[in-house]
């Protein structure tokens, strides 16, 4: 646990302890004035946490996406985002589980940090090809199941699937899907929040996930090219 902790905390910048600091201050002081609910402070603050350390390639995020998936599964199902709700208490849950023991195999010993690399670019366009199918597929599931934003929530539950994947992978392209998946699910929980719902803790997560995946897009781009570029 001693040599855990020591890893998890080294090679850290000022600017990114800067970020991770301000962020989860940011959405725990705003939740607390607009009244949000423990579990969805707790799950946003968690959920931030979890991005920024995989974005630093940190071991750590699994264990606050873990905390992270369980709350924000029971908060998606009481808004009645039935793909949100699957989406992490069917998968992310134990993905958590996956990524943690993949990633403790893949670590540079120098850094502490994950191996980062590329994907194929038949990869890139299978990808793509099984998004597009798969939304629509889902989309009309959650349509027939009630849900209030079908293809949305399809399209925000099907990326996350395969950005998860991507993720464990240690692929880079991950970063281009969550920066999709972020645009889209902050949309829908806007417009949760604009119905009077009390999610406004998970509203401003996403928008810090947003910020996030584009930081740390731009940073795993830059280390890759930084060497040669791997391709998987």
């Amino acid at each position: 646990m001693k040599r855990f902790l020591k890893e998890e905390l080294s090679g850290w910048k000022k600017r990114e302890v800067c970020w991770l600091i301000i962020a989860c201050g940011v959405i725990t002081g705003l939740s607390i004035y607009w009244g949000d609910t423990p579990m969805g402070i707790i799950s946003a603050t968690t959920g931030v946490a979890c991005v920024v350390c995989t974005g630093k390639g940190k071991l750590s995020a699994y264990l606050f996406g873990l905390v992270n998936s369980v709350l924000y599964a029971i908060i998606s199902y009481r808004a009645a985002l039935y793909g949100e709700t699957m989406l992490n208490a069917i998968y992310y849950v134990p993905m958590q589980f996956v990524g943690f023991y993949i990633w403790s195999k893949n670590m540079n010993s120098e850094t502490h940090e994950v191996r980062k690399k590329h994907m194929k670019n038949s990869g890139r366009s299978l990808m793509v090809l099984a998004i597009i199918a798969a939304t629509f597929v889902y989309g009309v599931i959650l349509k027939y199941m009630g849900d209030a934003m079908p293809f949305v929530d399809a399209f925000t539950t099907v990326s996350s699937v395969v950005a998860m994947l991507v993720s464990v992978r240690m692929f880079a392209e991950q970063w281009w899907i969550w920066i999709a998946v972020d645009v889209f699910t902050v949309y829908m929980w806007a417009c949760n929040f604009m119905t009077g719902q009390e999610n406004i803790a998970t509203l401003l997560m996403w928008i810090v996930y947003l910020g996030n995946a584009i930081m740390m897009c731009i940073k795993w781009e830059k280390e890759i090219r930084g060497k040669a570029d791997v391709q998987v």
